[in-house]
C-alpha cells in the first residue's frame, strides 16, 4: 500500500479521536476541518448578544471549503472561523464580509444547522463586531481607519446552550458541518478515486500545511499549466491523479495529525513513524534504550536490550504495521516524500535493536549507542568557541541528508557509509581542537560507528574491552599512543599545570607516521618526565610499552610506519580506560615502589 492509503486507514482507525481535545497534542481535525491557530476568542450567547473577547493562542479545528483550506489572495471564506478580515464589517471594501456572511447563512439555512452558528449569524449581521472588539482592545487600527491585525482569526464561544461553549469542541457542530459540506458537494460530476478505487466525487484542491515549518507546501499539486509538468504525457491533471474529496480530507487530516504528535523535524525535513492502530512505537531516530540509566558491562547491555526488544513484542503485535516516512519542502508550494517504507512491527524493532546491538561502544555511563544526530554532528560539523560550553554546529541542508542516510541505513540494515565513518575517524585524530567534553563524546562516537562499520563491512567482532594480543598493528599502535599519554598528564597532574600532552599535539602526524612520531614522542618523555616519575610508574609503564612493542614486532618492518588505519582509535580507548581503573594500577605501581 501506499502513504495516502495507510494515512486514511489510521484515520479510520482514530476516528474515535476525530475533533477531541488533549492536552499537549494537536487534535485530529474532522473532514472539511482544518487545524490553525486562533489569536481572538468571542463569547456570545445563544441569542447572538455580545459578551466578552480576549486574546487566545491555541491551535484548533475549524470548518473550511475545499477552495478556502488552501487560499492565498483570492478572496474565499472559511465555515465559521475566520479573519478579522472576513467577520469585521469594512467601509471600504465589504466583499469579504459578504461572502463570510453568505457562507454562514447557507449552513444555518440548511438542515444541518446548529444554534452556535444561528447565533454567530445574528451577532456578525448586527454590525457590532468592530466596535466589540475596538473596545475590549483586540482591534488595533491606524489612525483609527485601517485595521493592522486583519489577518488574526477569531473563533466564537457560544453560552447559554447544553452544548460546549467553544465550538472547536462541539463535536456535534463538527460532524454537522462535514455533513453539510459533504452534502453541497456531492452534486458535482464523479469520477474515479485512484485510492478507493470508487466513482465519488474528487477534490480539486488538495489540503496544504501537513507540516509547520512549509505551511502552503502541498504533498498533491498540478497547478502548473505553463511548464511541462505533466503535458506530454497527460491532456491535463486530473489524468495524472485524482482523489476523492473525502479520501482527501482524511488522508492529509491524518498526515498532519501524526506529524505534529509524533514527528520529528532535523534540518527542516521531518521524519515520522507510526502505527495505524495508534499503538506506541519506538522512535527511528533514538537508540532503543532511552534509560538514564546504562548498564555497566557488555554483557549486561546485550541483556537488557533483549529485554527491551521482548517487552516491545509483547506490546506491539508481530502482525502489526510501522510506517516510516521523511518529508521535505523543495519549494514554498511543493511537499516531497523524501523516504517512505513499511514494515511488521516485529521486523521493525528488531531491526532497531540489531543496531543498538553493533553501534555501540562504552563511555562513562557505561555501555550505549550513540544518537544518529549526535553522528551526524560530529561527523561534518563544527566546534563553535573554545570553552567548555562550546557547541557543535551542522548545516541544516548536510544534517537532514545524512540523519536520512543513517535511519535508510538502519531500518535497510545496509553497510555503515564509509564516507561518515571516515570523516569521523578524521576529525579523532585531531583531538587538541575540541573541548574536554566534545573530545570525550567524539572518541565515543567514533569508536561506536568504528565498531560498527567493520562488523558491517567484514564481518569482524571488536570487543569492548582491551584486547592486548589483537593481531593488528593499528589498534597496538593506538595502545602506545594512550600509554604515552598518560605518562605525561601524570606528570602535569603533579605540577597543577593544566595543557595538552605532546603525544595530543603530535597525534595527527602519529596517525599518518606512527613509528615516526612515537620516536619524537618517547624522546621526550625520557628527557623531561621519566626523571620525574616514581620508580614503581616507571617500571610499569616501560613494561606495558615493551609488551605493545613485541606486539609490533610481529609485523613486517615495511609496515611499520604507514598510516594508521582507523582501528587505532579503538586501542587508543580502551588502553586509556583502562588505565584509569585507579585501584588496580595503583597497587601495581605500589608493589614496583617496594621492590
Amino acid at each position: 500500500m501506499g502513504l495516502m492509503q495507510k494515512a486514511i486507514e489510521t484515520y479510520d482507525k482514530m476516528s474515535h479521536l476525530v475533533g477531541k481535545e488533549i492536552e499537549g497534542k494537536e487534535p485530529l481535525a474532522s473532514i472539511g476541518h482544518i487545524i490553525t491557530r486562533a489569536t481572538i476568542m468571542i463569547t456570545i450567547d445563544s441569542d447572538g448578544n455580545f459578551v466578552s473577547a480576549a486574546a487566545v493562542d491555541k491551535k484548533i479545528p475549524i470548518p473550511v471549503t475545499e477552495e478556502s483550506s488552501g487560499r492565498t489572495s483570492a478572496p474565499v471564506a472559511h465555515g465559521l472561523c475566520d479573519q478579522i478580515c472576513y467577520v469585521c464589517h469594512s467601509d471600504s471594501d465589504d466583499s469579504k464580509n459578504r461572502l463570510y456572511i453568505a457562507q454562514l447563512e447557507e449552513w444555518a439555512n440548511s438542515e444541518f444547522t446548529h444554534p452556535k452558528v444561528e447565533a454567530v449569524l445574528k451577532y456578525v449581521k448586527g454590525g457590532t463586531v468592530n466596535q466589540d472588539l475596538l473596545a475590549s482592545g483586540l482591534l488595533k487600527t491606524d489612525d483609527g481607519i485601517k485595521i493592522k491585525n486583519d489577518k488574526d482569526l477569531i473563533c466564537w464561544s457560544v453560552l447559554g446552550l447544553d452544548s460546549p461553549g467553544y465550538v472547536w469542541t462541539d463535536e456535534e457542530l463538527q460532524t454537522l458541518y462535514s455533513k453539510f459540506y459533504l452534502s453541497k458537494i456531492s452534486e458535482r460530476e464523479k469520477s474515479l478515486c485512484m485510492i478507493s478505487g470508487e466513482e465519488t466525487v474528487c477534490t480539486q484542491q488538495n489540503l496544504k500545511g501537513i507540516f509547520s515549518l512549509n505551511g502552503n507546501a502541498k504533498i498533491i499539486s498540478a497547478n502548473d499549466r505553463t511548464n511541462f509538468t505533466y503535458k506530454g504525457r497527460f491532456a491535463d491533471d486530473r489524468e495524472t491523479f485524482e482523489i476523492g474529496y473525502e479520501q482527501s480530507q482524511k488522508g492529509h487530516n491524518a498526515l498532519k495529525w501524526v506529524i505534529a504528535n509524533q514527528g520529528v523535524t532535523i534540518g527542516n525535513r521531518v521524519f515520522v513513524c507510526w502505527n495505524p492502530d495508534g499503538i506506541k512505537v519506538p522512535q527511528i531516530h533514538l537508540p532503543f534504550l532511552t534509560s538514564e540509566s546504562k548498564p555497566a558491562e557488555p554483557t549486561d547491555y546485550k541483556r537488557q536490550l533483549f529485554e527491551a526488544l521482548q517487552l516491545c513484542k509483547s506490546t506491539l503485535k508481530p502482525d502489526k504495521d510501522v510506517i516510516v516516512a521523511a518529508f521535505d519542502a523543495a519549494t514554498t508550494g511543493r511537499l516531497s516524500i523524501a523516504y517512505y517504507s513499511e514494515f511488521k512491527s516485529e521486523d521493525f524493532v528488531e531491526r532497531l535493536a540489531y543496531w543498538d546491538e553493533t553501534c555501540c561502544w562504552i563511555n562513562r555511563f557505561g555501555v550505549s549507542s550513540p544518537y544518529l544526530h549526535s553522528i551526524v554532528k560530529f561527523a561534518f560539523g563544527t566546534q563553535r568557541g573554545d570553552n567548555e560550553n562550546a557547541r557543535i554546529e551542522i548545516d541544516d541542508r548536510i544534517e537532514k541528508q545524512l540523519m536520512q542516510r543513517l535511519i535508510f541505513c538502519r531500518l535497510e540494515k545496509q553497510i555503515f557509509p564509509k564516507d561518515i565513518m571516515c570523516a569521523l575517524f578524521n576529525k579523532s585524530s585531531n583531538l587538541q581542537i575540541y573541548t574536554k567534553s566534545n573530545r570525550s563524546n567524539l572518541l565515543f562516537i567514533a569508536c561506536a560507528v568504528i565498531r560498527k562499520y567493520h562488523h558491517d563491512k567484514f564481518k569482524e567482532e571488536w570487543e569492548m574491552s582491551l584486547e592486548k594480543d589483537r593481531n593488528d598493528r593499528s589498534y597496538q599502535f593506538g595502545r602506545l599512543l594512550a600509554v604515552l599519554e598518560k605518562i605525561e598528564s601524570d606528570v602535569l597532574k603533579e605540577r597543577n599545570e593544566d595543557r595538552e600532552t605532546g603525544a595530543l599535539r603530535l597525534q595527527s602526524v602519529f596517525v599518518r607516521r606512527p613509528g615516526y612520531a612515537a620516536k619524537i614522542i618517547m624522546d621526550g618523555l625520557k628527557t623531561a618526565y621519566y626523571p620525574r616519575l616514581s620508580a614503581g610508574r616507571r617500571a610499569y609503564y616501560e613494561a606495558m610499552i615493551g609488551e605493545i612493542f613485541e606486539k609490533l614486532s610481529q609485523f613486517f618492518d615495511d609496515d611499520y610506519n604507514k598510516p594508521l588505519t582507523e582501528t587505532y582509535l579503538l586501542g587508543y580507548y580502551l588502553q586509556k580506560n583502562e588505565m584509569y581503573k585507579k585501584k588496580e594500577n595503583k597497587e601495581i605501581m605500589e608493589e614496583n615502589d617496594n621492590e
